[in-house]
């Protein structure tokens, strides 16, 4: 039997439940894993779940060098027609670049409301950003630094590419100019959450996205003790229940 192309424990995954959606967007070189604690404990509150898998993550890194951005925005697109086959209302939430997707989708598609989770506003300032453009398509492996996890033992099971791929990182770049353009586009309830322990993204980010955002119904959280992938971190169920407040408030009156 031949062996499956995606990493065993990485695959995207669906828990049914209610007519309330959501759908959760992994981040840059992560794998719907990271959403994995998210789904349960949205699940065990009776709201349908959906992860999906972005176009060239979860298999091998030199799939990467095919990716565009646009490719990743369509597999959200799928993600949100499959998740309207089942439920009346959809949510969208994303961490770090799967933010980045979730507030372009929540710009253009017909959400009810959208998370950001750690989500950048640029690229932490690097040297070898202004290289980019130059020398990116060659496809060149960017180390990723010091990881800035305090829960240690899900930093052990957690699953990514061991590197960034230089051509896929000018896709990410793309990205976040788009999202950048449409944020005032967005007017649907919005929680953005961010920690001041993340060393990925840059601080002000949060900030940013708050005061472009034209929602009337907005909230930012901040975490004193999570690194960047908050909702696997130590005060995760403190996101968890500000994510279910916001769907409560939202969709359920």
């Amino acid at each position: 039997m031949p062996k499956a192309f995606t990493i065993p424990t990485a695959e995207p995954f669906f828990l049914p439940g209610g007519k309330i959606g959501c759908l959760l967007i992994h981040g840059f070189t992560g794998t719907p894993k990271e959403m994995r604690l998210l789904g349960e404990s949205l699940s065990a509150s009776g709201y349908t779940v959906l992860a999906p898998r972005l176009f060239g993550h979860a298999t091998n890194p030199a799939d990467m060098r095919f990716a565009r951005w646009q490719d990743w925005l369509v597999s959200v697109e799928d993600g949100l027609n499959l998740l309207k086959g089942s439920t009346d209302k959809q949510f969208v939430m994303g961490l770090s670049m799967g933010g980045i997707l979730a507030l372009i989708a929540a710009a253009r598609y017909p959400f009810t409301g959208v998370v950001a989770f750690s989500t950048p506003i640029n690229l932490p300032a690097d040297p070898r950003t202004k290289l980019l453009p130059l020398v990116g398509w060659l496809n060149f492996h960017a180390g990723k630094g010091t990881p800035d996890w305090h829960n240690l033992e899900w930093e052990k099971v957690h699953i990514d590419y061991p590197y960034y791929p230089s051509r896929a990182v000018l896709e990410l770049i793309k990205l976040m100019n788009v999202m950048k353009e449409e944020l005032t586009n967005i007017d649907i309830p919005a929680l953005i959450v961010q920690s001041k322990g993340d060393r990925s993204i840059p601080p002000e980010s949060l900030e940013y996205i708050y005061k472009n955002i034209s929602s009337k119904d907005k909230t930012t959280l901040w975490l004193e003790n999570s690194g960047h992938v908050i909702i696997c971190e130590p005060e995760r169920e403190t996101v968890f229940t500000a994510v279910k407040s916001l769907i409560h408030r939202t969709a359920e009156i």
